[in-house]
């Protein structure tokens, strides 16, 4: 069987087969099942990052501020680094993807989205939000007066992240809905929907605007690191 013909076929079969795009070897396989491996970890690893300092750290409450939020005050290397270690899972996860989808519907776009949503992460992590309603402790409540360069460079890179992942999770839904994999299609159809309602509910400035923008972007992420679940696994040869 040519590489060609193995990529055809829309979801990996339960041999020990080499992953669809790969060299055949047994040192390819081991490395996108890493790869995969950085997928799955990425949305635990932020999620448990970001929400043990939304918890924890004087001063925010995740009903007003974003967890973006996070990466200003003393502390606030810890979410730079957690939006960089994401990225860098993300970029490592999207590459695995696009080995084990390479040739099946959806195959070339998902693994492409989700590389230019870890550029997107890792570009939220240069440029910081600015302090703001009460955070850090010690700022004064409201909005900030103004929005610095770099705050605006930071939003501009979330819209591009997020909207970047919304669309991954709706051709994922494509790619599984062409497999006849209808439960996994609707799942990813709807972690989508979670992420595009929740950060469309935040920028219209609605009430616990960034406790629904968090809820989407958790729920769109773990999706993708489930897929990257289920892909991992089928690479796995059954005795």
């Amino acid at each position: 069987m040519t590489v060609t013909q193995d990529t055809t076929q829309l979801t990996a079969q339960p041999t020990a087969q080499p992953a669809p795009g790969s060299t055949g070897s047994t040192a390819s396989t081991a490395s996108t099942r890493v790869l995969l491996t950085c997928a799955v970890l990425t949305t635990p690893f932020f999620g448990i990052v970001s929400l043990t300092q939304a918890f924890t750290r004087e001063g925010f409450d995740l009903l007003r501020h974003p967890l973006s939020m996070l990466s200003t005050g003393d502390l606030g290397w810890l979410q730079i680094g957690n939006f960089w270690i994401t990225a860098v899972l993300a970029v490592a996860g999207a590459i695995g993807l696009r080995r084990v989808m390479r040739g099946t519907p959806g195959g070339t776009w998902a693994p492409r989205l989700l590389l230019v949503e870890g550029a997107g992460l890792a570009a939220a992590g240069v440029f910081t939000m600015d302090p703001g309603d009460g955070f850090p402790a010690g700022t004064p409540l409201g909005a900030p007066a103004g929005m610095s360069w770099h705050a605006m460079l930071h939003m501009a890179s979330g819209s591009v992240a997020f909207t970047a992942l919304i669309a991954a999770c709706f051709v994922l839904g494509r790619h599984f809905a062409r497999a006849g994999r209808g439960g996994h299609a609707v799942a990813s159809r709807l972690g989508g929907l979670a992420l595009l309602l929740g950060n469309g509910w935040a920028m219209s400035g609605g009430r616990a605007g960034s406790l629904t923008l968090c809820v989407g972007v958790l729920v769109a992420m773990a999706w993708v690191s489930v897929v990257a679940a289920a892909k991992r696994a089928d690479l796995t040869p059954r005795r």
